[in-house]
């Protein structure tokens, strides 16, 4: 059962955000400001963040900042009723993963805890799990049953890549950056000529496919 960490100084916010994420059968426990979130963060094993922005004593921003310096695998879900773009861009520039504004939208709020929580573990234990099929970066291999495929890296690491982020849309261009670098002189076109042989090696998977983004790019999808 993953634990939820819940920071806002408003009382009511709180209580709505501890009903919600107990529904779901997440552990809640929830600090008033930011000192007593790092307080929380020493006495317990905290898996995401939920926090306000501003606050007595230390506010999101300097919680954030203070976690980042020695964490920088802990989750963390800004929700704040400030919408600026320099709010978001300040957010993001001190470490949180998320950001989303007030009034909160209960639905989104979930799912993106458990899109956070899922990339979180991702990383951690750097396998990736579709039904059946499992994804293990250190060996670069995808098996399924008794069948195991040991991937060239590039092939390897662009699957990694799109089903680490469900649904997302990348363009070539981003998929190029990520995989080959952005020095790398290789054009954008080696991207489509790995995807053709992702797509051919997995023909009948139905697990998971990859999907072409018309004018865009590429998305996987997972079937299960």
């Amino acid at each position: 059962m993953f634990h939820i960490l819940v920071v806002d100084d408003d009382k009511n916010t709180r209580l709505l955000l501890r009903t919600v994420l107990e529904a779901e059968n997440y552990t809640v426990t929830a600090a008033s400001n930011g000192e007593e979130a790092l307080e929380a963060l020493d006495r317990e094993h905290i898996d995401l963040v939920v926090l306000d922005i501003m606050m007595p004593k230390l506010s999101g921003y300097e919680f954030t900042k203070a976690v980042r310096s020695t964490d920088e695998s802990l989750p963390i879900l800004m929700v704040s009723a400030r919408q600026l773009p320099e709010d978001k861009h300040k957010g993001f520039l001190v470490g949180t993963d998320d950001y989303m504004t007030k009034p909160i939208d209960q639905e989104e709020l979930l799912l993106r805890i458990k899109a956070l929580l899922r990339r979180a573990r991702i990383a951690s234990e750097r396998r990736i799990v579709v039904g059946d099929v499992v994804l293990d970066y250190d060996a670069l291999t995808v098996s399924r049953g008794g069948e195991v495929q040991e991937l060239p890296q590039k092939e390897f690491l662009l699957l990694y890549k799109l089903l680490s982020y469900p649904g997302k849309i990348f363009t070539r261009i981003q998929l190029m950056d990520e995989i080959w670098g952005a020095d790398s002189e290789t054009g954008w076109e080696t991207v489509t000529v790995h995807i053709g042989r992702l797509r051919k090696r997995f023909e009948g998977w139905e697990e998971f496919e990859i999907q072409s983004v018309r004018g865009l790019g590429y998305k996987a999808v997972r079937n299960t």
